[in-house]
């Protein structure tokens, strides 16, 4: 990944009263959020979260942050404070605590839940856990956190102020300023003004939205949507959204009630979420209206509604599967109506078409966010970030959690407000906040940890290079033997093409190509087994690039017999 400033060498070692910034994550993207806060040789880490792979790192389940720099260091981190429970923000924490199990982890209940039923999975166990509310205040080793409400795309969001003896950091966390949102938790903007009054040094502010102008809509703006639908709806409707969305859930619930339908989880994420939201008294279920999937498929088409994952696409997810008609219980047919209640995430519009595409074809009526206002963004838009510089008043500002286009955009609007100084890094830039003063000083190693499998890390950018030629360009395996004692060919060569419709025939063309090179290569001294299959990999890369405009993955084997 690139670096705004280069040029940058490893930081200087921290003067005592300084506090020190580094993203490991979020800085550059939409994802994969993780930033470390160090004072006086103490480290705090806000949140730990994953970023799910594109079409160009095939293979790759799950990118993490890379916090190899601080590796050596994690026994010196104090907690670890979780924003909210969006995958992008917990997901990596499994990861980091198989480094050092015993980090405390800070959060909201919600967000703490979530979590522990990740980590059950991972089969970790149940590590020191801080229940925080808004409100509360709590200290580890220099840092006095503080804990505000914020209003997100899922309940129990927070922003945490850190004070240190080198100043105050506000951390907004993901966050927007819903005015009328479901559960009724606004964002704490009194707080904001407080602690802005008290002297907020450093403001770390979400960019999401940042170029999107006015305010995001709220989220009471879709139910009349959701009310729509299920009205026009004559037949079984299937909701797919997050996982996590349990404000989303919420109103198709009370839809689903109001018209007289039940509703059945499908997807083991969603089963597993809204059973823990259930619980703890987040998601309010109407009497007798959830029912078990296969419960739900004996009821009359009319009444059924079901809640599923899905709605980016992924191909092993329910909706993927209902689509293709090979779901277990359920089977679409012409006439149910599909809602797609999510937005579309960068790099996931083919597959998120591709399963439009797969429903309408069995006849189903899908609505998305093409077509209707079924979803409203999480994130605060430029007026919302514009008022929370004007009460906020900090003196330093460091956009986070955004592509660069998105934290350059909300530096030009923290300017605008007449903030005295706007630093704009990404992942591995590291900030120093010295004298009330923050600024770039340098920067760490920093880049992309792959999970495949089970494996973590192991991955590199020239296996995916790899991995992109093969499922581009196929490949071509070569076997030669040589008779060790005339240096003549003395079996071969034997080609085999996959992935690139190359038939045998036309690979009949280049061996004696291949013969005639090894022979030229023996005379000339060559013996070592490694040149000769550089000498077959050269002939046959020339000849299948001339002849079939094509660069394949070449696999040369020469043996000596």
């Amino acid at each position: 990944m690139s670096h705004p400033h280069p040029e940058l060498s490893a930081p200087p070692a921290l003067p005592d009263h300084g506090l020190r910034v580094i993203p490991f994550g979020g800085l550059g993207e939409v994802g994969r959020n993780m930033t470390a806060f160090e004072h006086q040789g103490r480290l705090l880490i806000v949140d730990c979260g994953v970023l799910f792979p594109e079409d160009h790192q095939p293979g790759v389940d799950l990118i993490l942050p890379d916090w190899s720099s601080i590796r050596d260091r994690l026994d010196t981190v104090e907690a670890l404070v979780l924003t909210h429970g969006h995958e992008d923000h917990i997901g990596a924490t499994p990861y980091l605590l198989r480094e050092r199990e015993d980090i405390p982890l800070v959060g909201s209940e919600l967000t703490l839940a979530l979590l522990g039923s990740k980590l059950r999975e991972h089969r970790l166990l149940e590590t020191v856990h801080h229940v925080v509310r808004e409100g509360d205040r709590i200290s580890f080793g220099p840092f006095d956190l503080e804990f505000v409400a914020v209003n997100h795309s899922i309940p129990d969001a927070l922003a945490v102020a850190i004070r240190t003896s080198a100043g105050t950091v506000l951390h907004t966390g993901d966050f927007k300023m819903d005015q009328l949102p479901l559960d009724g938790r606004i964002t704490d903007l009194r707080a904001f003004a407080r602690l802005g009054e008290e002297g907020v040094d450093l403001f770390l502010t979400d960019s999401t939205n940042a170029e999107t102008p006015g305010f995001t809509p709220t989220e009471k703006a879709i139910t009349p949507v959701i009310d729509q639908v299920f009205r026009d709806s004559e037949q079984r409707i299937i909701v797919a959204c997050f996982a996590s969305h349990i404000h989303r859930v919420q109103q198709v619930l009370d839809a689903a009630y109001a018209h007289e339908r039940q509703v059945a989880w499908v997807g083991r994420s969603m089963v597993r979420n809204m059973g823990i939201a259930r619980d703890l008294g987040y998601l309010k279920v109407p009497p007798d209206t959830v029912v078990e999937a296969k419960q739900l498929a004996q009821l009359p088409a009319e009444h059924q509604v079901l809640i599923s994952t899905g709605s980016q696409g992924e191909p092993m997810s329910a909706l993927a599967r209902i689509a293709q008609r090979n779901h277990n219980i359920v089977h679409i047919e012409e006439g149910d109506t599909v809602l797609l209640a999510s937005s579309l995430i960068p790099g996931n519009e083919n597959a998120v078409y591709r399963v439009i595409n797969g429903l309408a074809r069995w006849g189903a009526n899908v609505v998305h966010k093409g077509n209707a206002m079924v979803h409203v963004s999480g994130h605060a838009s430029a007026g919302e970030l514009l008022y929370c510089y004007n009460i906020v008043q900090p003196r330093n500002v460091l956009p986070v959690h955004g592509e660069i286009r998105h934290m350059q955009a909300n530096a030009a609007l923290a300017r605008m407000t007449g903030v005295p100084n706007v630093v704009v890094a990404e992942d591995g830039v590291v900030v120093d906040l010295v004298d009330g003063v923050a600024q770039v000083v340098g920067k760490v190693d920093c880049g992309y940890v792959y999970v495949d499998g089970s494996s973590v890390g192991d991955v590199t950018e020239s296996d995916l290079k790899d991995r992109r030629i093969l499922g581009e360009e196929g490949f071509i395996s070569v076997i030669v033997v040589m008779d060790s004692v005339t240096g003549k060919v003395a079996s071969g060569p034997e080609i085999h093409a996959r992935g690139n419709a190359i038939d045998a025939a036309s690979l009949e063309e280049v061996k004696p190509a291949i013969i005639e090179a090894l022979d030229l290569a023996v005379a000339e001294g060559s013996t070592d087994t490694y040149q000769l299959q550089q000498t077959v990999r050269r002939v046959i890369g020339r000849w299948v690039s001339s002849t079939h405009r094509r660069r394949p993955m070449i696999i040369p084997v020469v043996i000596d017999a």
